[in-house]
């Protein structure tokens, strides 16, 4: 018979933590709900939605029959999220907000909160699983490691963090800096489920939010213009538009307010080449492929195919590993953003905290600032935060050449 524990779930107001709580107490588990508020600048505004989610929760908390408490990690999402968030965006990189806050609040601040509250486990509603394996073999083994002797301070136990069993919704690429401290005090309820079966028993059990939309986007920027807000915190910094040779086409409003494949808002239409055919590629769209921080150009192409957008090899740095060491340099599989097809490729570790793949496929629009995160099988083996790519491997192909020329 599996342990009973008290167990502290993070509910956002989402169906997905409402079901988690309400599946764990269904199993026999001591259930309390904490509602986190990250984010208090823009209460009462039209874009968050922290107080309808607070009495989302609070409803969920009532039908389910358990204790909510709301708590306020606004200050410390402002200190180890938002800063960062802003420090990479002003370097013209595009950090992933999302994967830091797992990291640093929902796994750490809310965990240690829940820790003090005498919580022996937490949970989410994240669609991801925990496993726990013997550290010498791989096999699985009880999360207390009873079945493999003398592994009662934890020592010949491993956690392993899966993907969630619906391909749809799995969110451990999110996940992935996640440690075997944390992960041995987690809990991911729905992550051995499909999202519309989650959907089905919120309805069954007579959730009040059965029916709510899913969260999109950043917690603090809401369902608001993403330049809008950016525009706040980040001066702009108007500067030319070129094309692969180098001409230019157009103004960028500041290069903070553009990712790498980014189609929509360039505000340039075709340019038709001195002699070229009518219904010739100059009506392709234009594509975001480079960002020149110290020219402060942006470098647009024409073509979802073109050679400046694939990339067959990156490096990245600040990597964190599941297992708290690097894997084994060799084959496996990558994403370098999220919803992305595991891609295979070479990884080989580089010193200190970084590492460097190479696709067998060349990947499109890799991201500086984007993680790229890595996979044997279901296994997610951790990563780390993309630094640089090289289109087609040829820099000779590349803005620098376009400049030179």
């Amino acid at each position: 018979m599996a342990a009973k524990h008290r167990v502290v779930v993070g509910l956002s107001g989402g169906v997905d933590s409402a079901v988690s709580a309400y599946l764990l107490k269904q199993q026999g588990h001591e259930v309390v709900g904490i509602f986190m508020k990250n984010w208090e600048d823009d209460d009462g505004s039209e874009y968050c939605s922290s107080r309808q989610d607070w009495l989302d929760a609070a409803s969920v908390a009532d039908v389910i029959g358990i204790d909510v408490e709301h708590v306020n990690f606004a200050a410390e999402y402002k200190d180890r999220v938002f800063a960062e968030f802003l420090r990479e965006y002003q370097a013209g990189r595009t950090p992933n907000p999302d994967i830091l806050c797992n990291a640093e609040i929902k796994f750490k601040a809310f965990l240690d909160h829940a820790m003090r509250l005498g919580a022996e486990k937490i949970a989410t509603g994240h669609y991801a699983r925990v496993r726990c394996v013997a550290a010498d073999t791989g096999e699985p083994v009880g999360s207390d490691g009873t079945s493999r002797a003398s592994a009662r301070d934890g020592a010949g136990v491993r956690h392993q963090l899966l993907k969630g069993l619906d391909p749809l919704k799995d969110q451990s690429y999110f996940l992935h800096r996640l440690t075997q401290a944390q992960l041995a005090k987690t809990m991911f309820p729905v992550g051995e489920l499909p999202k519309t079966e989650v959907r089905r028993l919120a309805a069954e059990i007579g959730l009040p939010n059965a029916k709510k939309k899913d969260s999109t986007g950043i917690c603090f920027i809401g369902e608001r213009p993403f330049r809008e807000f950016l525009n706040r915190y980040i001066a702009s910094a108007p500067g030319p538009i070129k094309d692969e040779r180098g001409r230019t086409i157009g103004e960028h409003v500041g290069l903070s307010f553009y990712t790498l494949g980014q189609r929509q808002g360039l505000g340039i239409g075709g340019v038709r080449a001195k002699g070229a055919q009518k219904g010739g590629s100059e009506h392709e769209p234009w594509f975001v492929a480079r960002k020149d921080i110290a020219r402060n150009t942006l470098w647009a192409v024409q073509g979802h195919d073109h050679p400046w957008l694939l990339t067959p090899r990156l490096r990245a740095h600040d990597a964190s590993w599941v297992a708290g060491e690097p894997p084994t340099a060799g084959a496996m599989a990558a994403k370098t953003r999220y919803r992305q097809a595991d891609a295979p490729c070479a990884m080989e570790p580089l010193g200190g905290a970084g590492f460097v793949l190479r696709f067998e496929q060349p990947q499109w629009a890799v991201t500086p600032g984007q993680s790229a995160v890595l996979y044997d099988g279901e296994v997610c083996l951790g990563g780390g935060v993309i630094l640089t790519e090289a289109a087609s491997g040829d820099e000779a192909y590349g803005p620098a050449a376009a400049l030179a020329a």
